[in-house]
């Protein structure tokens, strides 16, 4: 005797689109596509893919800061920065005479002007300290920066601000003016045949700016203060740091910040870039100024 079965169509098991072996009952509440527990994150409601939270990710604007910054900015630009610092370092141990091919000296300032610049990434080989102060000050307040300014920006006023520290060495050194001996220049005018290397006037530059650009938003300055007081006293007291390129890159630093600051209005802010290459002008001509008084085999 036969009997009759009601026919039941095979049903289709809902499968993880990016693992098709996992049986998945859950949905992604964007895609409504099966999700294994592998792929699935946690949305305000239910759940989401991860393909999906990746979309949403890329179609989300970042949170910009009110100087046009990405709050959350990683800081690479200062990562490099360091990073550049310790491998030119590690070629002064390896090879001294880099440290005489790119250092800055007022002597040579006018003649070779990109010293100015290269000094700001050198350190002194006899002395760990000096590069190991310098990288951690550049650590602590230079992703704060960037990710406050952008790292365009950022980058413009470090170096800037470098080139600050290189033109407070000029214009504070003693400069002979009138034609002189070698001999007599070197042992009248010492300061202006020294040799400076260092990241320093760059980091105060961003001392500075961290001064003008806090006291904009309202935020307190005072451990900031403390920090600076400390190491400008310690520019004075200690012997062989030179204290010039401090006061150099902190003027300058503090003046690129006071134009970023004054330029902060949605119509204004594309100017800023503009703003710090003034600066820069400013810094540069200052240097003619005082070089134009030395005799041309003195500079």
């Amino acid at each position: 005797m036969s009997e009759h079965h009601a026919y039941q169509a095979p049903v289709d098991v809902p499968v993880c689109p990016r693992h098709p072996d996992r049986e998945s009952h859950v949905r992604c509440q964007r895609c409504h596509r099966p999700v294994c527990p592998e792929c699935q994150r946690p949305a305000a409601v239910g759940v989401q893919c991860v393909d999906c939270v990746r979309e949403q990710a890329r179609s989300v604007r970042p949170t910009v800061t009110v100087f046009g910054g990405r709050a959350r900015d990683p800081g690479w630009a200062s990562k490099v920065i360091i990073a550049v610092c310790v491998v030119l370092f590690l070629g002064q141990m390896v090879r001294p005479a880099l440290t005489n091919e790119l250092a800055f000296a007022p002597v040579v300032g006018w003649s070779e002007p990109w010293r100015m610049l290269t000094a700001a990434f050198l350190h002194s080989p006899s002395n760990y300290l000096h590069i190991a102060f310098n990288m951690l000050c550049l650590w602590q307040i230079g992703p704060y920066l960037e990710g406050l300014l952008g790292r365009t920006r950022f980058v413009v006023l470090y170096l800037v601000s470098a080139i600050g520290g290189s033109a407070g060495v000029v214009l504070i050194a003693a400069a002979p003016t009138s034609l002189v001996s070698v001999t007599a220049a070197q042992n009248d005018y010492q300061s202006w045949f020294t040799a400076v290397v260092g990241a320093s006037g760059a980091v105060f530059g961003l001392f500075g700016a961290l001064l003008v650009l806090n006291r904009h938003l309202g935020r307190t300055t005072a451990g900031i203060g403390i920090t600076i007081l400390l190491n400008a006293v310690l520019g004075f007291i200690v012997p062989g740091i030179a204290w010039q390129a401090h006061v150099g890159g902190f003027v300058t630093g503090f003046a690129c910040a006071g134009v970023i600051a004054l330029l902060n209005k949605e119509h204004l802010r594309r100017y800023a870039l503009a703003g710090l290459l003034g600066v820069l002008a400013l810094v540069l001509a200052a240097m003619a100024v005082k070089y134009s008084a030395v005799p041309p085999v003195l500079r």
